[in-house]
């Protein structure tokens, strides 16, 4: 039986092959990290449902962050969050959420004050943000649902906003230093940003307990009563909702790109898995059975890989010929699809083992679930592609 280090990769394609030089030595490093800091411990944070801090300076440390990922190509940037999603979806999930969200909206929308104020902390991970947007009975509808209120209010104290409203399902809202906090102007009516510290009065943060899925990540429920927010802490660039549509589809595109990640774990498990383990006297990878349910692992994996290396191709050319929304939507949607069907087949593999986490897969057959759902659930995207593709709505 030949063992794991003589068998094609599961990026049976080669798509890497299309990153250049540096970027590939960028990418080993990076799964050198994963492989020493992160791989041995992720299943006992998930146990655990403990966040790793302790890690956050070597994270730092190989500069993948947003904006440094600017000097890279869109394809690099996908694979870093498949890698890092590979590796534990729960550690990429607070990397997006804190890099992609926070510190790059910090770069499309802050003012020079604010990002000198607030950014190099946040770049170095010595200081972390949160992305609070969700609210307890708004998720899909948040846009326009929004029920979360900031009051301009100018007195001796010279200008600024008292918030009041609930947020809820905030990454990294149980300790983060900051977060992009979204509030409806009382008076206009418009969707404003802020720069929220976490530890003003006003603000409770309660820690979502029982979770079947990134047990890792640290979700919150935040309660706003009276909160003053400085009118230097409102993002100046943030008019409205619709200011933000670029920043969300970054994000989605990343989702995609973890639904990528996952099944590309899924599959490492599952096949390493079929090689070890005997039943009848054989290894389970001499059965067709099992060869064709990782085949089709492999398959559902590589074809969500090649659309995910398109829609970086999109974003690499720019202008007009950049991703759309309804591009972006239908990938999402079909990988995070195919990415159930392939977390399903390798819990399969491993029979009674798939549903102890001592055995990695439960993990991430229970993660895929959050994947499907935060980003836009499957459904939404799905009406967002339908939307694009008829030239009518069915979300309203």
């Amino acid at each position: 039986m030949a063992n794991l280090e003589s068998l094609p990769p599961a990026d049976f394609y080669d798509y890497e092959s299309l990153l250049s030089g540096p970027e590939r030595a960028k990418l080993a490093q990076l799964r050198e990290f994963l492989a020493a800091e992160v791989l041995p411990h992720a299943v006992h944070w998930w146990n655990d449902a403990e966040f790793p801090a302790h890690i956050l300076p070597k994270l730092a440390a190989l500069e993948l962050s947003a904006p440094d990922r600017g000097r890279f190509s869109h394809l690099f940037s996908g694979l870093v969050v498949a890698e890092m999603t590979r590796a534990d979806t729960s550690l990429a999930t607070f990397f997006l959420v804190h890099h992609d969200l926070f510190v790059q909206a910090l770069h499309d929308f802050g003012t020079a004050e604010q990002k000198a104020r607030v950014l190099p902390d946040a770049l170095a991970l010595r200081s972390t943000g949160a992305f609070a947007l969700t609210e307890p009975e708004h998720g899909s509808d948040v846009a326009g649902g929004m029920v979360t209120t900031a009051r301009r209010v100018e007195d001796d104290g010279g200008v600024h906003w008292v918030v009041n409203g609930a947020k809820r399902w905030i990454g990294n809202g149980t300790f983060c230093d900051h977060m992009l906090l979204w509030a409806r102007d009382a008076d206009t009516r418009q969707v404003r940003g802020f720069i929220l510290d976490a530890t003003l009065p006003g603000v409770t943060r309660t820690k979502i307990e029982h979770k079947i899925a990134l047990r890792t990540v640290q979700n919150a429920h935040i309660e706003l009563d009276n909160v003053r927010i400085a009118e230097r802490d409102r993002f100046a660039g943030i008019g409205s909702f619709g200011d933000t549509n670029k920043l969300l589809l970054g994000s989605r595109i990343s989702v995609a790109w973890q639904a990528v990640g996952q099944q590309l774990a899924a599959f490492d498990v599952a096949r390493a898995y079929a090689l070890e383990r005997l039943q009848f006297g054989r290894p389970l990878a001499r059965f067709q059975l099992i060869q064709g349910q990782l085949v089709k692992m492999l398959g559902n994996a590589t074809a969500s890989l090649g659309m995910m290396v398109r829609i970086a191709g999109l974003q690499d050319r720019g202008g007009e010929a950049d991703a759309t929304m309804g591009q972006v939507a239908l990938a999402k949607a079909h990988t995070t699809a195919a990415m159930r069907e392939t977390v399903a087949l390798g819990r399969s593999i491993l029979g009674g083992n798939g549903i102890v986490t001592d055995f990695a897969m439960a993990k991430i057959f229970a993660d895929a679930e959050a994947i499907l759902t935060y980003e836009g659930s499957h459904e939404i995207n799905t009406l967002i592609a339908g939307r694009a593709i008829t030239g009518v709505s069915a979300i309203v």
